[in-house]
């Protein structure tokens, strides 16, 4: 590395430690304390204050212009399921199939079903309460705290790898734009993935760290209307439809023309924005009836989406600065350098700079739009396929989720651990996640 390289690394590293500080000690929200660690970034880098700024706005501006209504759209999404009981219905029903024995299982599948249009937070919120509740209808004898994660641990593995791995949910999609990548292809081998792995980090691994937690009660509840709960197919409709769309426009794109003329309007339908817009309009009368039009369940839908709506946003916005001023200084060309070398695999320093991204941010939505802005140049110049370094990205922005994380603490007043059982338990399974994800993503980047 030359004396601008470490500068450069320096820089980065000065940048993101003030972040972190900013964040977890003066208890700035995270727009502030990225926004502050892209400009010094840019000053110790040596780039002009005036030029850093354009890259800010240049990299915040992007992210919020491709996202914002994607963000806005799933949280609207999310919010009729919850308010509407479609979600718990879903899970109740997946819960009563299942039985005692297939309860964990049932349980991991439910997650990965619901947590397909909805973001991490808002499924955790619909889920979570409603496994706790079945949780504790166990027969006697299997009601024990043990028993009662090896039920919840497996609802939190199917959120996270939907929420990191799938499209269109907003850090994958990102990547996908950023990298360049099949949208279709990225939901195949996301899922493709994911699966194994959330198999493994939930069911498989709770056996383990279940042991000797306690628990104690939750301290959360979800707000929900007083109306009758929609049925299970219209619910699953809801949920289904935005990724229906979107796989099916992808599959008319590689259909032979006779047959991909006549079904052209498929391709418009499966943009995520329009998708999710279909997917809205589609999920008030499924999901509410004749009692759409009350002006207190369109209120009540709204406010529940938009509440978290802003802060999501200015937290990605200011994700997208950080990544533009790094791009700037010359942090991209310095890694396909590296890569260039042959010093390390192109995917595994995705998945280390995403790693050390969300370690230091606590966000894995602002470490995959990080590490895919950084990363385009190296797509480009090692040939790998970009559908795999957008999954590549995504497995290392879990890794062990602390106390810099909102989802850390969020999980752990569901859960009702205490801090040493959130560790034991949350974090190591994000842990597992990130590492069997990026041990997937290895073996079938070199198969397929």
């Amino acid at each position: 590395m030359t004396p601008e390289d470490i500068r450069l690394v320096l820089s980065a590293i000065a940048g993101i430690a003030l972040s972190i500080a900013l964040i977890v000690r003066g208890r700035l929200h995270p727009f502030v304390g990225l926004l502050c660690g892209a400009f010094t970034v840019g000053i110790l880098a040596g780039i002009p204050l005036e030029e850093t700024a354009k890259s800010v706005e240049k990299g915040a501006g992007a992210i919020l212009g491709g996202t914002g209504l994607v963000v806005a759209l799933g949280l609207g999404l999310g919010a009729m399921l919850q308010l509407s009981n479609g979600a718990a219905g879903l899970a109740h029903a997946a819960l009563r199939v299942s039985g005692v024995k297939g309860a964990p299982w049932a349980s991991l599948f439910t997650a990965l079903l619901i947590g397909l249009p909805l973001f991490f937070e808002t499924g955790l919120v619909l889920l979570l309460p409603i496994v706790a509740s079945a949780a504790a209808a166990l027969p006697k004898g299997m009601d024990d705290d043990e028993s009662k994660l090896r039920l919840m641990l497996p609802a939190l593995s199917g959120l996270s790898v939907v929420h990191a791995l799938v499209p269109p949910h907003p850090g994958p999609l990102l990547a996908v734009n950023a990298l360049g990548a099949n949208l279709g292809l990225t939901l195949a081998y996301g899922l493709l993935i994911g699966i194994p792995t959330a198999i493994i980090a939930g069911p498989v691994l709770a056996r383990f760290t279940a042991r000797g937690v306690k628990l104690s009660p939750p301290l959360l509840a979800p707000e929900t209307i007083d109306m009758a709960t929609p049925s299970v197919g219209r619910a699953l409709t809801a949920v289904l439809l935005p990724v229906v769309l979107i796989a099916a426009g992808q599959a008319v794109a590689i259909a032979p023309p006779a047959i991909a003329g006549g079904l052209e309007w498929l391709t418009w339908v499966s943009d995520p924005v329009v998708a999710l817009l279909l997917a809205n309009l589609f999920a008030l009368p499924l999901l509410f009836g004749k009692r759409l039009g009350e002006r207190r369940i369109q209120d009540s839908i709204w406010l529940e989406a938009m509440a978290p709506a802003g802060g999501i946003l200015l937290a990605i916005g200011a994700g997208g600065a950080l990544k533009q001023v790094l791009v700037t200084a010359g942090l991209s060309d310095m890694l396909v350098r590296l890569a260039g070398n042959g010093a390390i695999s192109p995917l595994l320093l995705a998945w280390g700079v995403s790693v050390c991204i969300r370690l230091a941010t606590g966000s894995a939505t602002v470490a995959t739009i990080t590490t895919a802005g950084v990363m385009e140049g190296l797509v480009a110049a090692s040939g790998v396929e970009p559908e795999w370094m957008v999954l590549a990205i995504g497995a290392g922005s879990l890794f062990f989720s602390h106390v810099n994380d909102p989802g850390f603490w969020l999980v752990k007043s569901y859960l009702g651990t205490d801090m040493p059982g959130t560790f034991r338990t949350w974090s190591i399974m994000e842990t597992v996640v990130a590492v069997v994800g990026l041990l997937l993503v290895l073996a079938a980047s070199s198969v397929l």
